[in-house]
């Protein structure tokens, strides 16, 4: 008997500080080994981005926040491809030789990983990115020409017929010295991590187009005490490679109506990806309170991981989200594993509660544990 594909949902929220997956790609190496536990694993951008640095996992999809958002509510399906034409946006207000730099990683993307790119364009006007901290501690930002983005991704898709866009903003290099410096240590939020998700929530959710941002710097000054999980950003002057490299793979998004005019596979199953489909969903255990894990936990083994803190402090119980807690990642490939296999983890404890009876008295409902 054929089982259905089992299907993950890796998720460590973007901007937060997350003490695994708020850096530079440092979540890469989570999303490597629950691939290996599981047929697919659909995750975002902030787990799999690592600058100049990334991976390719064969069973993972690149799915950009919003779209998850609207996946994980069953509004969209994800479609896998085997290759997408990516669009570059470059902002208007990146300086002239570090636009070259920008076009020159997406040529070496062509040339060196052989991937396909329409010609690239400008938006007409500088998109003029602004930095933001909420009270929380978490990241945020906003872009003053919106239009401007929004009209240069209708450009790539209408005469360039870009399947995903890829979009370069220059970011401002007046961020708090402070707040900089303990990212580079790895100790901080990610100061710029959530105005990048503002600049891709806006392209996916007006075009249905797969999406990610890499931010444009001036190089930084060598530190001699940089965190091992924010060098990644320090190799060179562009972080569009992984960028490139994901959204070459990216499903593209599709809505209930048009999954009935897909191909059906040899397993007689839509080729579409839809949210019942998904059997677990991993997460932080204190940054509970994203669209994504509402909806999917209703559904789904939602799997909380206690050691990978935020600044946050959104725990699921007080939302009414039923979760198995684990200290670790390592902890969670294991019920994974479990899971996958049809095992109850309780049975992998020493200790196994009894079962119980349950009994209805009038209008209520008592239960008493059996004498086995």
């Amino acid at each position: 008997m054929t089982q259905r594909p089992y299907t993950v949902v890796l998720i460590v929220p973007t901007g937060i500080g997350a003490a695994i997956g708020g850096y530079a790609g440092d979540a890469l190496p989570v999303a490597r080994a629950i691939a290996q536990t599981c047929d697919r694993l659909i995750t975002h951008p902030n787990v799999l981005n690592g600058a100049m640095l990334y991976w390719p996992i064969d069973n993972a999809f690149y799915v950009e926040g919003y779209g998850l958002d609207k996946f994980a509510a069953g509004c969209w399906g994800l479609q896998p491809v085997h290759q997408n034409r990516i669009g570059l946006i470059l902002d208007r207000g990146i300086e002239p030789d570090l636009q070259l730099r920008q076009i020159q990683a997406a040529e070496a993307a062509r040339a060196t990983l052989g991937l396909s790119l329409t010609d690239y364009t400008y938006t007409d006007a500088p998109l003029g990115v602004e930095l933001r901290i909420a009270a929380s501690g978490a990241s945020w930002g906003t872009i003053q020409n919106p239009d401007s983005l929004l009209r240069a991704a209708e450009v790539l898709i209408e005469r360039g017929r870009a399947e995903a866009i890829a979009v370069v903003a220059r970011f401002p290099e007046d961020i708090d010295s402070q707040a900089l410096q303990n990212y580079r240590q790895g100790k901080g939020v990610d100061p710029i991590a959530g105005a990048e998700a503002v600049i891709s929530h806006l392209i996916v959710r007006q075009f249905q187009i797969p999406c990610a941002h890499a931010p444009a710097f001036s190089p930084s000054a060598l530190d001699p005490h940089l965190s091992p999980r924010s060098a990644a950003e320090e190799l060179g002057y562009t972080f569009l490679p992984c960028v490139l490299a994901g959204l070459s793979r990216a499903p593209q998004f599709v809505t209930r109506g048009a999954e009935e005019q897909l191909p059906i596979t040899n397993y007689q199953l839509p080729i579409t990806i839809w949210s019942d489909q998904v059997d677990a969903v991993v997460i932080p255990a204190d940054a509970c309170g994203g669209s994504a894990i509402l909806n999917l936990s209703d559904r789904a083994l939602a799997i909380a991981v206690a050691e990978n803190q935020t600044v946050l402090r959104v725990p699921p119980e007080p939302l009414g989200i039923k979760v198995l807690r684990v200290n670790s990642y390592l902890e969670a490939l294991g019920v994974l594993v479990a899971h996958r296999a049809g095992i109850s983890p309780a049975a992998l404890h020493p200790h196994l509660s009894p079962l119980r009876c349950i009994t209805r008295t009038g209008d209520q409902t008592t239960t008493r544990t059996t004498g086995i």
